[in-house]
């Protein structure tokens, strides 16, 4: 079975030595002793249960062949994929890994041993109308949105052993302090009991703890009305990190343990769903986070970024990573990153997104249109102490 699934994707690349393309755009691997971080939101996730499964058990999907593709020119050591939805048995993600063994046009197989997935909120149904559109159980009223439970999950793979890990899915959004929530928005009822986090807040130790990553994946800042319900949300997901860094005891992770980082040396991971300076967010928060003093801000620019730059932006050329160049869309944007923690040396970083004439554009299409995905990969090397 594993062996047709190879061949099928293999097929589905175009792979064949004729059929070889220049890797000219391939990023350069890490420097000796660096290990490299990388985050993804795939867009991957389907509209119903076990879709993505199913998809990946047949082997043909050519999204999935593009977005391993990408995964294979970077060459993360550990990589936080997004909008994988997540199942029970970790399936999804367990089929991701195998198809990322099967190199494609060039690009070397991977072998990631190691994986780890969580619970997310979206599509967990919350009992109460939130949308108030005066029925429950729609994918509105949900705890984070969602037409499922696991819709757009997350999940970690890594050659480098992971665990054990704390997770925050179940945290009120109540218990943060001076708590954005808009009142009078959601039923009174329910408002105690509205969870923080759109998907999870992860904490995952890496290789024994010599490394952690912290890992979320917030409500983007739009799709909800003059109450800004979603822009309120997404600015306290991205204020837990900056608490947590601070080690304040107000968070509680879904085992009961209460208390923010113990210390050492992390990789802050993440479509953010936040632009520092363009698009819909309060762009406090993000900037916020990106100046704390525990961690360090790469500042990726990538040729393929600053192509899609739009003009009226006040953001760096070249720093975006989502491609929303649409008509009714906010043009290109940075909302995904990877921040190290300030002890960590750095020595290099990126944003896998070629210039439109390079071969490997035909990896991330164009406005409009998503090959791989409508996010770029981003990554940064790091040598641990």
């Amino acid at each position: 079975m594993a062996g047709r699934l190879l061949r099928r994707l293999t097929a589905a690349a175009g792979l064949c030595a004729a059929a070889t393309l220049p890797a000219q755009s391939d990023p350069a691997p890490p420097a000796p002793g660096a290990i490299r971080v990388a985050a993804y939101n795939t867009a991957l996730s389907r509209r119903a249960p076990g879709a993505l499964v199913q998809a990946l058990r047949l082997g043909d999907d050519r999204q999935v062949a593009a977005v391993a593709e990408v995964v294979q020119r970077v060459r993360p050591d550990v990589i936080l994929l997004m909008e994988i939805d997540h199942d029970a048995d970790g399936e999804a993600l367990r089929l991701v890994a195998e198809a990322l063994r099967a190199g494609r046009n060039g690009a070397e197989g991977l072998d990631y041993p190691h994986r780890f997935t969580a619970p997310v909120n979206t599509g967990v149904q919350s009992g109460f109308d939130l949308d108030g559109d005066g029925e429950t159980g729609g994918p509105g009223d949900a705890w984070g949105w969602g037409a499922f439970p696991g819709q757009y999950g997350m999940g970690l793979l890594s050659r480098l052993p992971l665990g054990p890990a704390r997770t925050f899915r179940m945290l009120r959004w109540a218990a943060a302090p001076e708590a954005l929530i808009p009142r009078g928005h959601y039923p009174p009822e329910a408002e105690p009991m509205l969870r923080l986090s759109s998907k999870s807040h992860w904490d995952v130790s890496v290789d024994g703890g010599r490394l952690r990553l912290l890992a979320s994946h917030p409500t983007p800042p739009v799709f909800d009305g003059p109450e800004d319900a979603n822009g309120r949300r997404n600015a306290d997901e991205l204020r837990f990190w900056g608490d947590y860094l601070d080690g304040a005891g107000w968070m509680a992770d879904d085992a009961g343990v209460s208390g923010g980082y113990a210390g050492g040396p992390f990789v802050l991971l993440g479509d953010l769903n936040a632009d520092p300076e363009d698009g819909d967010g309060r762009r406090e928060a993000i900037r916020a986070l990106l100046s704390h003093p525990v961690l360090q801000d790469p500042a990726p620019i990538s040729a393929g970024g600053r192509a899609a730059a739009s003009p009226d932006h006040a953001g760096p050329p070249g720093r975006d990573t989502a491609d929303w160049r649409t008509a009714r869309g906010p043009g290109a944007l940075r909302v995904d990153y990877a921040l190290p923690s300030a002890e960590l040396a750095v020595t290099g970083s990126g944003v896998f997104w070629p210039a439109p004439d390079e071969p490997l554009a035909r990896l991330v299409g164009g406005p409009g249109k998503i090959v791989s995905s409508d996010h770029r990969l981003v990554w940064v090397d790091v040598v641990l102490p």
